[in-house]
């Protein structure tokens, strides 16, 4: 007598297969790309421009590469790389951007409810600020090239150089990494408060930042680079547009 396979095992194995395919590079590059070309395009219309997109783009003018183009190039070289090093298929199926599309938007929702929770235990008041049609669409160009570069800059780069540099040291790879996640989201929440346009330095925000960088970090280690950026984008459209 044989017994019929249990329902569950095919969404099982569809989450499974999922799981791992949305952490692949390949779709974290295909994923990204219509919000990089949106971001490119933005910032050539409309003048807005991420921090950590200009602090890239300056330390490459300091060695001679001013080229605007250079640094979502060398986004996508990145991609790909790492996804040739993973020797993974070279393919992604629509369902599957799709699937990462509405994982982002529910992170980002997680991340907002969190938001709203450490606001209403510090007491805190977020505020509300009228930006008109054309302030919204430069905020939210803004907003693109911040889910894509910071997390570039914090989570591919930053993140990765610590934990690489640690475990060269004979660190063990579990407190390589967490000291990374760490130190990295304390970076990432720091830059934002640097420079003439940084935010004044408030315990709310900082703390905040810091936890979302844990956040974000967590996302990138577990979930992969696309998951980390669309959420990162969707959250801040979230909190500085809707």
């Amino acid at each position: 007598m044989t017994s019929e396979a249990p329902h569950h095992v095919p969404v099982a194995r569809f989450a499974q297969q999922y799981w791992a395919q949305s952490r692949r590079p390949l779709s974290s590059l295909v994923f990204i790309t219509p919000l990089l070309i949106a971001y490119e395009l933005g910032v050539l219309v409309f003048g807005v421009q991420n921090g950590a997109d200009a602090w890239m783009r300056r330390l490459l003018d300091l060695v001679g590469f001013g080229q605007h183009f250079l640094v979502p190039i060398l986004t996508i070289c990145c991609l790909l790389a790492w996804h040739y090093l993973t020797r993974e298929p070279w393919r992604v199926s629509r369902g599957l951007l799709w699937g990462m599309a509405v994982e982002c938007v529910l992170l980002a929702l997680c991340l907002r409810m969190l938001f709203q929770l450490q606001s209403v235990f510090l007491q805190t008041v977020g505020r509300s600020v009228d930006l008109g049609i054309s302030g919204i669409i430069g905020s939210a160009i803004g907003y693109l090239g911040a889910g894509i570069y910071e997390e570039l800059l914090f989570r591919l780069i930053l993140l990765s150089l610590i934990s690489w540099g640690l475990k060269r040291t004979g660190v063990k790879p579990t407190p390589s990494v967490v000291f990374a996640v760490l130190l990295s989201s304390f970076v990432f929440s720091s830059a934002h408060y640097i420079g003439t346009h940084g935010d004044t330095l408030e315990w709310f925000s900082f703390s905040f930042r810091f936890f979302a960088g844990v956040f974000f970090a967590i996302l990138f280690i577990y979930r992969g680079f696309g998951i980390a950026a669309g959420t990162h984008a969707g959250y801040d459209i979230l909190v500085g547009v809707l």
